[in-house]
């Protein structure tokens, strides 16, 4: 079947439209989860062991624990953003350079802003969020920018490459919350629209140059500069702060469990290291192999909403 999502926004100057349509055969889920094997009962009891045996579990988590919430990753094989368009993610380089490439990439996410901050956990993220309140779950790292595990009430939580919830001045370092840009947005663009096709992990769709000349961006509202979502685009690298921070509680932790990543970005798979120097027991749930599938102590090849919910956090 074929999916249409029609947005509009209202304000006192006028009438902002957008038309945001997707193919879609197999509805807005099964679309960007790749194809898995039914949940394997002895797996299911190894991973509940491996749980039960651990006292202080750090959970990685990557964007195969969002796909089944609607939003697609980039790298599983036929229904990742790279298998299915030769579109590819901003880079932080061009990004900061150009007030072209922010112009797009701006007119590009405020169309895609609706749909992506409306998405909601599933029961991976809600399974994780009471894990912690059952004090199972030492610390959860995330390398999603979707605010999906926030959403489900996840406090021990490090956002490894930011939010998109979140806007950061380049120039001064003043955040403001994503929401408020989009009214600014829509202020300074009254009678503009588009018609987009697709989606990306980040929000951002795609759209035509001729769509985007028009748009017109807001500086930060405090000192004039050019605007960013507090996110760590490709091409640049994670705060030192914030890495130190996470081997930290990878130290402190006494076993490590990835969902949902392929941990091919290196600011994800050094703590996988980590954890290996450090000798502690490795689990990887995730669609398809890993970097570090040779240092896991259990592999299981299952959609993360299927089989958390199963785990008993004791």
């Amino acid at each position: 079947m074929r999916m249409n999502f029609g947005l509009t926004f209202r304000a006192a100057k006028g009438c902002w439209k957008v038309n945001l349509s997707q193919q879609c055969s197999r509805g807005p889920i099964g679309l960007f989860v790749p194809p898995s094997p039914p949940v394997d009962p002895e797996k299911v009891k190894e991973l509940q062991r491996f749980i039960t045996l651990s006292k202080r579990v750090l959970v990685m988590t990557g964007a195969g624990i969002s796909t089944e919430s609607g939003i697609p990753d980039y790298r599983s094989e036929k229904v990742g953003l790279y298998a299915r368009t030769d579109r590819r993610p901003i880079q932080h380089r061009d990004f900061v350079r150009s007030t072209a490439v922010r112009q797009r990439y701006w007119a590009r996410n405020f169309v895609g802003w609706p749909q992506f901050s409306s998405h909601q956990p599933n029961p991976a993220h809600w399974a994780l969020s009471y894990w912690e309140r059952r004090a199972k779950l030492y610390w959860l790292v995330t390398q999603n920018v979707d605010a999906l595990h926030t959403k489900a009430g996840s406090q021990r939580l490090t956002e490894l490459h930011g939010c998109m919830h979140r806007v950061l001045c380049l120039d001064c370092g003043e955040q403001t919350p994503r929401g408020v840009l989009q009214e600014r947005f829509a202020a300074l663009n009254p009678v503009w629209s588009a018609e987009a096709h697709g989606l990306a992990p980040d929000g951002d769709v795609f759209l035509t140059e001729e769509q985007v000349r028009s748009f017109q961006v807001p500086s930060c509202a405090r000192c004039g500069g050019p605007l960013k979502p507090d996110v760590v685009f490709f091409g640049d690298t994670v705060n030192r702060d914030k890495v130190d921070f996470v081997h930290r509680r990878v130290k402190e932790a006494d076993s490590l469990l990835v969902v949902g990543s392929s941990l091919q970005v290196y600011s994800g798979y050094r703590f996988i290291l980590t954890a290996q120097e450090k000798k502690l027991p490795i689990a990887i749930m995730n669609i398809g192999p890993t970097r570090a599938d040779h240092l896991a102590c259990l592999k299981l090849d299952s959609r993360c909403g299927e089989l958390l919910p199963l785990i008993d956090p004791h």
